[in-house]
């Protein structure tokens, strides 16, 4: 049945506009609603890989700086051996280290400038973080005590034990000024 049927055969305008609304309703719900009743949509397969482990992975430095503006840059390289992929995710943490392995001055800043996502590395594969070294003649001598590291303390991202690299340079004893600033790992 339609309306000029219900109505003896005049149809007012306003009913005909109210009946159009009602016809679209309808054609907009049925589907609505069988898409509704099919169900959740199938979850999508995911594999996300564990985060690496300290033990796993060797961390070095490319040794091959490359300087600009009183920092010279270099990358610290983090190569999975554990023989399955894991994942590294944010900042490592890297510190100057003396001969005996204590901490001189201040911890590497965080370069704010990339945000940090997940980097899954397979077996074998290679991540780095840049890693920049400030030149420590740009401070007072009072503030920085100039000495000479023996290497970097690095933690991976999210991993509380660490790995010494060797590697001398000039760094500060005092807390204080940053002369370490690490980015986040990237592939």
């Amino acid at each position: 049945m339609n309306l000029r049927m219900l109505t003896g055969g005049r149809v007012p305008a306003g009913r005909r506009i109210l009946a159009a609304g009602a016809v679209t309703c309808a054609a907009v719900l049925v589907p609505a609603n069988a898409l509704a009743s099919a169900g959740p949509p199938a979850p999508v397969a995911r594999t996300v890989a564990p985060p690496c482990a300290s033990s796993g992975v060797d961390v070095w430095l490319d040794t091959q700086g490359n300087g600009a503006a009183g920092r010279i840059y270099y990358h610290l390289e983090f190569t999975n051996l554990s023989g399955s992929a894991c994942a590294l995710f944010g900042f490592p943490g890297v510190s100057g280290i003396s001969l005996n392995g204590a901490q001189l001055g201040s911890a590497a800043a965080w370069d704010q400038g990339r945000t940090p996502r997940v980097v899954t590395l397979a077996s074998g594969a290679t991540a780095r973080a840049r890693l920049a070294i400030v030149d420590v003649g740009v401070f007072s001598p009072s503030q920085c005590q100039q000495v000479t590291a023996a290497g970097l303390r690095v933690f991976l991202p999210g991993q509380g034990r660490s790995r010494v690299v060797p590697f001398p340079f000039a760094a500060c004893s005092k807390s204080g000024p940053n002369y370490l600033v690490v980015r986040a790992v990237r592939k």
